[in-house]
This record gives structure tokens, C-alpha cells and sequence, in this order.
């Protein structure tokens, strides 16, 4: 076990703020350490902290990984880890009816010039708090946030009931609602009421659109309310990297099949997947 910090506040309000920090501990893990499954689906104990399950101490490479993603930047050219996660502009390119608001990538120093309420947030490092913003001049100034930083800029919406989903090549694996009008509420996919249309919409979406997502990915999506609180409509709230990635109440045999795929050996990696792994896709 490897120890690690914080995952940032991913979880929104109903304008889009962020929720109280979700913890996620690093660690990596070798394919022979792989918990066992046990009967009925469950998945065994992982390794503990001196058990072999940590290619840094232990000098091993080509294991797994889940953790955040500053700590990974560091380990996983020393692991020979490939690290798979969407393109930053994934959910700007997206046609506007999965989308149903306005999404555009740009740099923090554009954010600031901004004169009306947005969400904006980092595309995927976590750099600074996704939140609602009344305009550019509230947006964080510090010296390690420099002018070109990327950003996306969105309008605030209302999430009604937002799902997480876990994504495996181009199929939903498992989920699980995570929040209620930017409450938490976690709730396994499988029997809820709008298990049908959340898989039907994202049935719709990966059949026409899972080629710009690796192979394992986390797809989170939800219902849009109207400003009177009737429903607008299921739209993407974005796309995740499986291995910094809550599984609420997903099952979590299923989440490990996709984790072990997007933080894996190297030496695994499909061709198809090269191009959405940020250490080495401009080698």
C-alpha cells in the first residue's frame, strides 16, 4: 500500500458546487496479488500495507494502479503503468444532445475575463475545485495555477439524479446513482427506477461514440431539471478515469475489471488505447 492524499470534491450541488473531499488512497497492485473473487461476486481482501502489493517499495513494475492523479504522475513511469483517461476536450466535442448546455474548453486567463455565473473546472488533473463561479473574477489566483491552465467552461445547470457508470469496451459494466439534486445519494444502477432509460441512453451514446473513449472509462451521466423542477432531459455530466473513481454503490467485482484494464501493465495496452495515455501519447 502505498499511501496518498485527497480526491477533490467531485460531487455538485444543484448549481454545480462541489461536495465535501472524497478520500482515495493510492496503491498498486500486481496482477498475481489480484484480490480473489469469492463466491457470490464479491471481491476478496486487498493487499495491506507490507504485503508485496507495492511496485515502488518493492522495485516491481507492471502492476495496477488506483489513486490520484499527481501521485500517479510521479510512479508510473517507474512502474511502466499506462494510465488511460478521455481526452480533455472529450465533452466539449460531443454533439449538444448529449450534452444539452453549453461546453467549452479554454484557458484560465479567458475564465477570468468572464461577466456572467459558469462552472468551470480543470478537464481532468484536479488543479482547483470544480465550482459554480458568479463570474471570472472569483476563479482561484495562486502561483502554481498559471494563465494557460486548461479549463472547461459550462452553464450552470440543475442535476436532477446523476448516475456513475463503469465502461468496458463500449458496454456499461455496473453503476450506481451517486446524487440527488447535488446530494449524495448513492444507489446501486441495477433495479432502480431509471435503470432502463440510463442504460438506454448510454447504450445510444457509446454505440456512436465510444471510439473516443479508451476502453475502460467511467461515464457519468443524469437527468437535467428544468428551471420550473420538471425534467429537461439525460444529458453527460462527464467522463472519468476509472482508477480515481468513486464506485458508490456499483458492484465492485464489476468496477475492478474496468480499473485493472485503465491502470494497467504497459505492456498490456492496446493499440486502440495509446492515444488516451497521458504518458505516452506524445512519445
Amino acid at each position: 500500500m502505498v499511501d496518498g492524499g485527497t480526491r477533490d470534491g467531485r460531487l455538485r450541488t444543484h448549481t454545480d458546487t462541489p461536495h465535501p473531499k472524497e478520500v482515495a488512497r493510492p496503491f498498486t497492485l500486481t496482477t498475481q496479488n489480484r484480490p480473489p473473487r469469492q463466491s457470490g461476486g464479491s471481491p476478496g481482501r486487498w493487499p495491506s500495507r507490507g504485503s508485496g502489493g507495492s511496485g515502488v517499495r518493492g522495485g516491481r513494475t507492471g502492476g495496477h494502479y488506483f489513486g490520484g492523479p499527481l501521485f500517479a504522475a510521479g510512479i508510473a513511469d517507474e512502474l511502466e503503468i499506462a494510465l488511460l483517461e478521455p481526452a480533455d476536450d472529450w465533452l466539449t466535442a460531443l454533439p449538444h444532445e448529449y450534452t444539452l448546455r453549453n461546453v467549452v474548453s479554454s484557458t484560465l486567463s479567458e475564465a477570468r475575463r468572464l461577466t456572467r455565473p459558469a462552472f468551470v473546472k480543470p478537464p481532468s488533473d484536479k488543479s482547483f475545485p470544480a465550482a459554480v463561479h458568479t463570474d471570472g473574477s472569483t476563479l482561484p489566483r495562486t502561483s502554481d495555477l498559471p494563465p494557460d491552465t486548461p479549463v472547461q467552461i459550462s452553464d450552470v445547470v440543475t442535476w436532477a439524479r446523476e448516475f456513475r457508470l463503469f465502461v468496458l469496451d463500449g458496454e456499461c459494466r455496473t453503476g450506481s446513482q451517486y446524487a440527488t439534486f447535488g446530494r449524495l445519494d448513492a444507489a446501486p444502477l441495477r433495479g432502480h427506477p431509471d435503470e432502463e432509460v440510463v442504460r438506454e441512453f448510454a447504450s445510444n451514446l457509446l454505440a456512436a461514440h465510444s471510439h473516443t473513449l479508451p476502453s475502460a472509462a467511467v461515464l457519468d451521466v443524469g437527468l437535467l431539471s428544468a428551471s420550473g423542477g420538471d425534467a429537461h432531459g439525460w444529458a453527460v455530466v462527464e467522463a472519468n478515469m476509472p482508477w480515481f473513481a468513486n464506485c458508490y454503490a456499483s458492484d465492485p467485482d464489476r468496477v475492478l475489471d474496468v480499473v485493472l484494464r485503465a491502470a494497467g501493465p504497459r505492456s498490456r495496452l492496446a493499440a486502440r488505447d495509446r492515444g488516451f495515455c497521458r504518458h505516452l501519447k506524445d512519445s
